[in-house]
């Protein structure tokens, strides 16, 4: 009778004891563990983390660490870390935490516009993907990579065209450039390359005459006009005369693209620069900013017409009043000088 009761309180306490064990796993498992208010919180796993880095992240966003930390040991998550930006959704267990965190890399919307040299661009791109902007800018003006697809580091921002682009939050710096290179080629199809070729001009060519349309005029209905000014005056053998230009050779000669000038002085036109339309005649060498798409087909699906000038509209700003002959250009222009003048606009 008095082993019958130790026996019997040994398979109690063995009851007990898994019991107690069960609840534990089930807790550690499946009850929820987070501890943010928002529907979701994202971690990023940088190339080669140990679990301490990725530890680090998960504190703040958990109620209970210790019990992450021993289903994380259990499951070999520890020792299996994963790169990338991974969703811990409210109310997720440590469970769906470490299946999401594991297997479940979310892509990210990359964007870029506008960048007037490859360093900012790089520096764009750093903000978005895990490579830092020296990692990106080395390999994006590599000489053998660069020599292989034909562009020169005054042309490689060529390569880059302007958009949003879903790429894995921990793409390589290669990765990047590659994606890119394929991304261009795409941009650059049959119907493009054609109606570039009707023009008898280079994809540089089309990308530079397209920078600085891009920089004349905000209004996208009214870049193809442009585009057909600066077209008319390479038919007819005229410099561009193009003010962004002057711009741009100003702040490459000093060294300075955070300067804003709103107004070009006549000294300014004298900048000796490859780049400076006044000075020089024909296409600069490359681009003076990253053009959109809009101005890149603006400049492959010009508006046909006869004007050959055209300055700032006082009356409609950020439009241009556009004229044939020089004498008409001239009135308008000496309008937009009284109107600047009135406002004070000295740089």
């Amino acid at each position: 009778m008095y082993i019958k009761k130790i026996l019997l309180a040994i398979a109690l306490i063995g009851l007990v004891v898994a019991a107690y064990f069960a609840y534990f796993i089930y807790g550690a498992m499946f009850k929820q563990n987070t501890a943010f208010n928002n529907d979701k919180a994202y971690i990023y796993v940088p190339t080669n983390a140990n679990y301490d880095q990725v530890r680090a992240q998960l504190v703040p966003l958990l109620k209970d660490i210790d019990s992450f930390d021993a289903l994380a040991k259990q499951k070999k998550y520890i020792s299996n870390i994963k790169a990338g930006r991974f969703a811990i959704t409210k109310n997720m267990s440590n469970n769906d935490i470490i299946n999401s965190i594991r297997s479940k890399n979310i892509p990210i919307k990359l964007s870029f516009n506008n960048q007037e040299r490859i360093q900012n661009l790089a520096g764009r791109i750093a903000q978005q993907i895990e490579p830092d902007s020296l990692q990106l800018l080395k390999v994006m003006t590599e000489d053998a990579f660069l020599k292989e697809h034909k562009f020169t580091e005054t042309t490689v921002l060529n390569m880059y065209v302007p958009n949003s682009y879903e790429f894995f939050w921990n793409t390589s710096a290669e990765g990047f450039r590659d994606r890119m290179l394929k991304e261009y080629y795409r941009f650059w199809n049959t119907t493009r390359q054609t109606k570039r070729k009707a023009l008898n001009l280079s994809v540089n060519e089309v990308m530079t005459i397209a920078s600085i349309v891009q920089k004349e005029t905000a209004k996208v209905d009214e870049r193809p006009r442009v585009a057909g000014v600066y077209l008319n005056r390479i038919k007819k053998g005229m410099p561009l005369q193009a003010d962004p230009t002057v711009i741009f050779s100003k702040k490459l000669k000093e060294n300075d693209f955070d300067q804003i000038i709103k107004r070009v002085l006549y000294k300014d036109l004298e900048i000796d620069s490859p780049y400076n339309t006044y000075k020089y005649a024909g296409i600069p060498p490359g681009p003076i900013t990253m053009p959109d798409v809009s101005a890149i087909d603006a400049v492959l699906n010009p508006e046909s017409h006869d004007y050959y000038y055209f300055v700032a509209n006082v009356q409609n700003f950020g439009y241009h009043k556009f004229a044939k002959t020089l004498s008409q250009h001239n009135a308008n222009k000496n309008e937009y000088v009284r109107w600047i003048n009135s406002q004070g606009v000295n740089r």
